[in-house]
């Protein structure tokens, strides 16, 4: 039947093979592109997640000897036990774990922790990395959606590219049903037809899949390289390295065999549960099982439109993957776009723009005390530097009586509502928080003239200002004084009980401070108070009076940060002199991290720049499984609708009104997609300024216009290009025939 048949058939019938090996070609490529580029995706951040976390699966924390690791590695599940840390002399021990069978790690660290005499509260397992193995605990409190969800598109996607080949096969061996029963009527078994099929799928789809697979993993190639270079100014632990396993290939190249296989086997076995009567009456035409009007484009395009609708809802399970796959890339495109904007915008006018007279240079020296860090004349004196300050941030309470409190702090409710964790009821008031700026000596000099006041280094500065915890808008919150601003003293007791050496706990401890002022007017410094809790007040200090008080108050933070200021309009050439000069002095003697502002800002942009083009390379691919599955649809147009346009030209339709229904069904199939996804961003995007009290008018005039209407002319101008190749190869055939005979295309 292959040289009788098949041969003859392929030859004769160039255009459905072409369709069939388009479709496999494109569907090929596709597949195999997408799944490298997740997989690459997911192997760097695997990587990310071991550089900043570790490779460790479980740690057990606490006093674990030799034997006790000699026990833990011989537990069944367990592949390896390893100290992580060199057991020291007041240090806790810990040990990292890997296990054979990672799924059961939440069962099994319990039991290995009770072996080596622990507690449950002694036992971590490595969320962030085990998340990426698709290994989720129930408790775990974070969220951690992103990599599921990307897997969740990602599969879609490959299923939509399996459908693109089903349909295309659909599209052209059904028509041929017709021609099947002839065979079958005059004694061609259903083996013989099936094989027949079969061998003419795998002729035709074989060479496209091997392409389109290579084709698709140096293309991922180019795209990782290209990611690469428009992250190349990004500060990164990692670069993005092109990586392939060869379980990618044979997993995309056995997912299309199969479906090519299954694709081929539907008409045969459709052809079994017809009889050879029902299979030559079988036109191939696109039939609708309900005839419903279709009144908007009838309403707009008359008789044409009515025409185009019926054949689209003929069209319609066929269309489904176009119409899935197109909404969804446009949507998420566009919904991306304008988070990505929105968070721009925010960002800019809360951080950047805000802060950005407030700092040039951070550095955080971490594991060091204010009081024996000796560098800050120093860091004055370097080239460049207009004024540094250097400070520590620590906690501490302080009783706070109803008298004291302003009359609009009183008139918004005062401290009655405020939560139990911020504020507490003692017999002589209230007892708040007391976040603590501590501040050089010449720092606070300044911040004392700042403010206008005479320099003291003997007192407290008070920050005496709070918001109104009732506004919802974070951006213009209403503030007003926390106190009335009377009190010359201010009393300040520690964040928590000390306990001394004897093993006595001390609480009444106490530090009675001058007040120099009350201000609402807050250092230089790239910090903002009264924003996250209402009900803090802060005090600023000199680090002289911290030196007095320390050991009474303590609880200061582990890390040291200096704010550098350089000149007016510095560049970024000079703000890096500036921080080489600091990492110079610093580096040798602490352990630093120094940040610059317009290197911050760049790389912040450069980020959100390559998360966007990323991100649109998914998108995009999601878009174009839509766009092949409408060329497959309309490369079967001679095969599908040959009659349906040859009956309408003898009842008095002219080609002008042909082309008219073909322009309404291009326009439905790109405009449907569009419109829904359109509605849902608007109202998204409606919602997220409402949250972020964003000026609408502020997001308008940066609104991401021109990247969401490419988008937009790139799915109506592929599906006007696939109509367009699909009408001309229709008008260009012989219609007469069509009526005549269609055994025989």
């Amino acid at each position: 039947m292959w040289k009788d048949y098949s041969k003859g058939y392929l030859k004769n019938n160039r255009a459905s093979g072409i369709s069939v090996m388009t479709a496999a070609f494109i569907s090929a490529l596709l597949l195999s592109l997408l799944c490298s580029l997740f997989y690459n995706l997911w192997a760097y951040e695997v990587e990310r997640v071991k550089a900043d976390v570790g490779d460790w699966e479980g740690r057990l924390t606490g006093e674990i000897s030799g034997e006790d690791l000699e026990l833990i590695q011989n537990y069944g599940n367990v592949e390896r036990a390893v100290f992580s840390e060199g057991p020291s002399e007041g240090q806790e021990e810990s040990a990292d774990l890997y296990f054979k069978d990672k799924r059961s790690i939440f069962q099994d660290m319990p039991r290995i922790a009770e072996l080596a005499g622990l507690s449950e509260k002694d036992v971590t397992c490595n969320y962030e990395l085990l998340n990426l193995y698709l290994i989720r605990d129930p408790e775990d409190p974070a969220l951690r959606w992103v990599f599921p969800f990307f897997l969740a598109v990602v599969l879609f996607a490959c299923l939509s590219l399996v459908m693109v080949i089903h349909n295309a096969f659909a599209v052209t061996m059904n028509s041929r049903i017709r021609q099947f029963g002839i065979f079958s009527s005059i004694g061609a078994a259903p083996g013989q037809i099936r094989t027949c099929l079969l061998q003419e799928a795998f002729w035709l789809c074989t060479l496209p899949i091997l392409t389109g697979n290579l084709l698709g993993i140096l293309i991922s190639m180019v795209v990782m390289k290209w990611t690469n270079v428009i992250l190349a100014d990004v500060e990164r632990h990692l670069v993005l390295p092109f990586q392939y396993h060869p379980l990618i290939l044979v997993l995309s190249i056995q997912v299309s065999v199969i479906t090519v296989w299954i694709s081929a086997w539907i008409p045969a076995r459709k052809m079994g549960r017809l009889t050879p009567l029902e299979a030559i009456k079988n036109t191939g035409e696109l039939q609708l099982k309900r005839k419903r009007d279709s009144r908007f484009l009838s309403c707009f395009f008359g008789i044409e439109g009515e025409l185009a609708g019926n054949a689209l809802k003929a069209q319609k399970k066929a269309m489904r993957t176009a119409s899935i796959s197109l909404t969804l890339s446009f949507l998420a495109f566009s919904f991306m776009m304008c988070f990505f904007a929105i968070m721009r915008i925010s960002q800019r006018e809360t951080y950047f723009e805000k802060y950005q007279d407030a700092w040039d240079i951070m550095a955080e020296v971490r594991d060091t005390e204010i009081d024996v860090f000796d560098e800050t004349d120093a860091l004055q004196m370097l080239s460049g530097v207009r004024s540094s300050v250097v400070y520590q941030k620590a906690a501490a309470k302080r009783v706070v009586a109803e008298t004291e409190l302003s009359e609009e702090m009183r008139a918004a409710g005062g401290l009655e509502n405020a939560p139990a964790e911020y504020v507490s009821h003692v017999p002589e008031g209230w007892l708040v928080n007391v976040p603590l700026v501590i501040l050089d000596d010449d720092g606070f000099s300044e911040y004392c003239r700042q403010i206008g006041v005479k320099p003291r280094l003997d007192g407290a500065v008070i920050l005496n200002q709070t918001r109104d915890a009732g506004d919802p808008n974070f951006r213009e919150r209403r503030s007003f004084p926390y106190l009335a601003g009377n009190g010359q003293t201010t009393v300040l007791q520690p964040a928590e009980a000390i306990t001394l050496e004897n093993g006595n706990r001390r609480e009444d401890w106490t530090a009675e401070l001058p007040v120099i002022a009350y201000t609402q007017e807050a250092p230089v410094l790239r910090e903002e108070y009264g924003t996250l809790d209402f009900y803090e007040l802060v005090h600023v200090i000199p680090v002289s009076v911290w030196k007095e008080i320390k050991g009474k108050i303590s609880g200061q933070e582990e890390n040291v940060w200096i704010r550098i200021l350089a000149g007016n309009e510095v560049t970024l050439k000079e703000l890096n002199e500036v921080e080489e000069e600091v990492s110079k002095l610093l580096g040798g003697r602490y352990d630093i991290e120094i940040e610059n502002r317009i290197q911050a800002r760049l790389d912040n942009v450069n980020m959100i720049h390559g998360m966007t083009m990323i991100l649109s390379v998914f998108f995009i691919l999601l878009a174009l499984i839509g766009i092949g599955n409408v060329f497959s649809n309309t490369f079967g147009f001679v095969r599908q609708r040959k009659r349906e346009f040859a009956r309408l030209l003898s009842v008095g339709m002219t080609p002008e009104g042909m082309k008219k229904v073909f322009c309404v069904e291009a326009l439905a199939i790109a405009g449907r997609p569009v419109l829904t996804a359109l509605s849902v961003t608007v109202a998204a995007v409606i919602l997220f300024l409402k949250i972020s009290y964003l000026d609408p008018m502020t997001f308008i005039r940066e609104a991401p216009l021109m990247p969401i209407f490419a988008f937009l002319l790139l799915i109506f101008g592929s599906v006007a290009l696939a109509y367009y190749l699909g009408a001309r190869k229709l008008m260009g055939s012989s219609l007469a025939d069509a009526l005549r005979d269609d055994t025989v295309m």
